[in-house]
């Protein structure tokens, strides 16, 4: 686990999923009806910061900056590992088990984790290209997946937008993990707002 060694650096997190029918399909309705306790089990989960919502909502599935039939979720953590905790030692894991229930198996990353100073709150649109980037460049310290993680200093030693030496754009796909590897966070089932 890579934790931040900064008090002043906290972890940013997007995850996209693209449901297979509308959140008012009935065949979606058990993952609706998880909403409510997930998000507050992350909102209480230690090293929580922040989650994003929608205005006047208790969840960020009405926004959609990625396409109609994908949901987002972007949060912060105080560092990866509670991110980790919260998302694979928690009840939040036995919904990410449940996600081809409602969710498009994803052919290319789907979710994304840098670092951010603390106090900053991401928009939508720099998730959205720390992702494209991601998907474009492959892993860097500017972004990455736990799989392929980096250090708040090594992104702190990393121009913005400078590709570390030595890497080669290449396309980052999303993949089951092997033995012994680290698994991602399922698109379907997005850490901090989940599990959706």
């Amino acid at each position: 686990m890579t934790a931040s060694p900064h008090a002043a650096v906290h972890l940013a997190q997007l995850n996209v999923a693209t449901l297979l029918h509308p959140l008012d399909d009935p065949r979606v309705a058990p993952f609706v009806e998880l909403l409510v306790p997930v998000n507050a089990a992350a909102d209480a989960a230690p090293g929580f910061v922040w989650r994003l919502v929608g205005e006047g909502a208790p969840d960020a599935t009405a926004l959609r900056p990625a396409g109609d039939n994908v949901i987002v979720n972007l949060s912060v953590w105080e560092d990866q590992e509670a991110l980790w905790d919260f998302a694979y030692r928690s009840g939040h894991l036995e919904v990410m088990r449940r996600r081809r229930e409602w969710f498009a198996r994803h052919v290319e990353a789907h979710m994304v984790l840098w670092w951010v100073p603390a106090g900053h709150l991401p928009t939508v649109e720099e998730a959205l290209e720390r992702l494209a980037d991601l998907r474009t460049n492959g892993p860097s310290p500017r972004a990455f997946t736990f799989a392929s993680a980096h250090t708040a200093d090594e992104a702190a030693r990393q121009p913005e937008g400078a590709r570390p030496s030595g890497a080669t754009p290449r396309a980052a796909t999303a993949r089951a993990a092997r033995p012994g590897e680290v698994p991602e966070p399922a698109g379907a089932v997005p850490a901090g707002d989940s599990p959706a």
